[in-house]
């Protein structure tokens, strides 16, 4: 399975607070995916797609220490064995399957689950962290608990063919695992995710408005008029406590 590398040369894999949507204050381990196909220009993961060989931008393309960055320093390999063998380590059993996009490796992460279920320890818990343009089969959707599927936006900057697969929303909606979580950071947000929220349908108790966040002074600013969205229009509100806690960083 690809991985995010940490600096430290190792997996980008971390016991933490649940920072975001339903779980949020849960402990749980996450495990963090390379890989992604989407291209969001406020993304704070882009080094799990944003390569030296690709053309995307982002928004901290003007900032002057920034760069986009080595595939290869950024992707460590590990197999199944492996991995289920470094998690049997952490003293907990919720394990959240983030990236990057996570379902790029479906196979990989179906082995992980039957590989960690069969381990001898308490039944475990498995939450993906999803875009929610890829319908994984049967037997992972049998298999999951919770997925949290964060659609993107027209502030994704990503163009609208790639990042809306209304078929995707519904059928993951239908299997009520789903909870949708979108980026909000103005009106003009709220309005799309009012009308995705119709036109597919959401139930409105399985919606969050999460403040778009790269900084905590980003985070208090936004934090208030999302809040009223979510009150006023009967949606859940997120916040984003791993960036309370911890700031922007990596492994928390």
């Amino acid at each position: 399975m690809k991985l995010a590398r940490m600096p430290d040369g190792g997996p980008e894999i971390f016991h933490t607070l649940q920072g975001e949507g339903r779980g949020i204050g849960r402990p749980s381990v996450f495990i963090r995916a390379s890989l992604c196909n989407l291209h969001c220009t406020w993304c704070d993961t882009d080094y799990t797609w944003n390569w030296t060989d690709t053309p995307h931008p982002h928004e901290r393309d003007n900032d002057p220490s920034y760069r986009k960055f080595e595939r290869a320093d950024q992707i460590i390999d590990l197999s199944i064995a492996d991995l289920a063998t470094h998690l049997a380590g952490f003293p907990c059993r919720n394990f959240v399957f983030t990236g990057g996009e996570p379902l790029i490796q479906e196979k990989a992460w179906l082995e992980l689950m039957q590989a960690l279920d069969g381990d001898g320890g308490a039944r475990p818990h498995f939450e993906i962290e999803t875009n929610g343009t890829l319908l994984p089969g049967t037997g992972f959707l049998d298999r999951i608990d919770q997925i949290n599927v964060s659609p993107k936006l027209a502030n994704s900057c990503v163009a609208e063919t790639l990042r809306r697969k209304p078929d995707v929303l519904a059928a993951l909606a239908a299997t009520g695992k789903a909870d949708f979580k979108f980026v909000i950071g103005s009106t003009a947000d709220l309005d799309e995710v009012m009308a995705l929220a119709s036109a597919i349908p959401l139930p409105r108790e399985r919606v969050f408005l999460m403040p778009r966040a790269l900084t905590i002074e980003e985070l208090r600013e936004n934090q208030g008029p999302v809040a009223t969205m979510a009150l006023a229009h009967g949606f859940r509100y997120s916040d984003r406590l791993h960036l309370r806690l911890y700031g922007a960083k990596r492994g928390v």
